[in-house]
């Protein structure tokens, strides 16, 4: 893939452009974090080139001016919500944030617990976190949110939520996914600083729309498809376009609460607002450091398409609505291409009809049990998994009574990228039959067959014998970024497997068991 993306060009003009921002307004500027602050893989997926950690790059250009905040909102904790490309809590993932930053040299100042309303599970958090030297802040909803400006600005507000001690000009405000409360916390703390004399401001950091591309350009038709849970449409910022005549991408929350933004910060400063649009209350400039427009807009098809499929999925397990399908699906024929559009999907599917027809005519479910197969008949849907190499090439994958379908197609990109024959086999079917019945014997599983986090585990093991195997786990770094499709959802081995090796994954909205407890 052709790099679309210059992190260094991104860095330069990021941090100057903050700096100017900064001394602009002569005082403390709190800054809001928008999106991922660490391993922004999307943005990686859609700007080929891009760095998922630049932003920290970013924060390290800028350390000796800032301080760090980081936001977590008390329902989230409460609901164990999800972190999808990592598969850990919102708690984990801000725990997980911390010690990273740290591990760079940058140290998170405070954590400020949000909507807190005593909820048992973030109080357990809070405690953990103030018991490992960490101060933590609890700030209640605010009152009067959105409409009351008067009651959100005094001291039943804003006023209730104590003040975070900081001390550099530039304050990082940052969380764990959307809806943290990163700039309620960056507003109450304008609040408390104007109070005391300082003149605080505001401003909000967002990678995503890209304010200076078209409004359907793939690039900011892969947030929409990023956001269906959230219902984000990307629109022309009307309040820029009336104020400058300039037309500039944002989207449907940021304009719909930009009246009540402006109104909070000039009731708070007692002065016309600075800022006379959302976009340029921002400070986004990664459109700037685009050096492939047609490489990046390559990646944000793909990027639409791979949302797709996982909306699908999603819709399929009841996590996703109609509503969420149907938009995944208007994407695709906004940018007039089909899920097929990805290169491994047909290949996949062409390895599970070779697979079927390899096993003859399936029996079929009798009239009293038209939809719970029997445990004999637990393996009737034949799956199959293609993988594409950094080189194009794509390989293929069947299940059978020894491995997953993905297991199979990692095994066989891992002999391709080593130059072995197709014929040898990594894992001697000794081996791989040893675990299968240490599987079902000992732990009672009804699938014998390894899927790919069991597989990586056996080649390690056997790879201590056999230099061949060796040479092989030493191209798995090679898999990173690497596209799979397959023909079923992948089972949590799988997905836990090909999630540590970096390998973006889709798949057909289908189930690999008909067993209801397996699938």
């Amino acid at each position: 893939m052709q790099i679309a993306f210059d992190n260094e060009l991104y860095i330069r003009e990021q941090a100057n452009f903050i700096r100017e921002r900064m001394a602009g307004l002569q005082s403390r500027l709190y800054l809001e974090f928008g999106g991922k602050l660490l391993h922004d893989f999307h943005a990686a997926r859609v700007l080929p080139g891009y760095d998922p950690n630049v932003k920290l790059r970013l924060l390290k250009e800028l350390q000796n001016d800032a301080d760090i905040v980081l936001c977590i909102h008390a329902g989230a904790i409460e609901q164990r919500k999800i972190r999808a490309d990592y598969g850990i809590t919102y708690d984990a993932d801000a725990m997980k944030l911390i010690d990273d930053l740290s591990g760079f040299g940058l140290a998170v100042s405070a954590v400020v617990i949000t909507r807190w309303e005593g909820q048992r599970q973030a109080k357990a958090f809070k405690t953990k976190l103030e018991n490992r030297g960490l101060r933590v802040y609890t700030h209640a909803p605010t009152r009067g949110y959105p409409t009351d400006v008067e009651l959100i600005v005094s001291e039943e507000g804003y006023g209730a939520n104590p003040r975070i001690e900081v001390s550099k000009p530039l304050v990082v405000v940052t969380g764990p996914g959307p809806g943290s409360g990163k700039m309620a916390t960056c507003l109450s703390q304008v609040y408390h600083d104007h109070l005391a004399g300082a003149n605080a401001m505001y401003a909000k950091f967002e990678t995503f729309p890209i304010w200076s591309l078209p409004l359907k350009h793939p690039v900011n038709l892969a947030y929409e498809a990023a956001t269906l849970d959230l219902r984000d449409v990307n629109l022309i910022d009307p309040f820029h376009l009336e104020a400058t005549g300039q037309t500039a991408i944002n989207y449907n929350r940021d304009v719909e609460s930009f009246p009540i933004l402006k109104g909070i910060l000039e009731r708070i400063t007692g002065a016309r607002s600075v800022y006379r649009s959302p976009t340029e209350m921002g400070v986004n400039r990664a459109g700037f450091a685009i050096i492939n427009d047609e490489a990046a807009r390559e990646a944000a098809r793909q990027e639409v398409v791979r949302r797709y499929f996982r909306t699908a999925c999603e819709h399929l397990m009841g996590l996703a609505d109609n509503e969420a399908l149907a938009k995944a699906e208007r994407l695709l024929q906004e940018l007039e291409i089909r899920p097929e559009y990805r290169p491994v999907v047909l290949p996949a599917r062409q390895a599970a009809a070779e697979r079927a027809e390899k096993a003859g005519p399936a029996p079929t479910a009798t009239n009293s049990s038209p939809t719970i197969a029997p445990a004999s008949q637990a393996d009737l849907v034949f799956c199959g998994a293609a993988l594409q190499l950094p080189d194009g090439q794509i390989v293929t994958g069947k299940n059978s009574s020894l491995l997953h379908a993905p297991t199979a197609a990692v095994i066989n990109g891992l002999k391709q990228l080593a130059g072995l024959p197709d014929g040898i086999h990594l894992l001697s079917p000794l081996i791989i039959e040893s675990i299968a019945r240490f599987k079902t014997e000992v732990g009672s599983g009804k699938t014998p067959s390894l899927d790919v986090d069991e597989a990586l585990i056996a080649l390690a093991i056997s790879a201590a014998l056999t230099p061949m195997v060796q040479a092989c786990l030493d191209r798995l770094h090679e898999l990173r970024g690497c596209q799979m499709h397959l023909t079923h959802l992948p089972s949590p081995g799988d997905e836990a497997g090909l999630r540590r090796l970096g390998v973006n994954l889709t798949a057909d909205p289908v189930y690999a068991s008909r067993r209801l407890f397996e699938g």
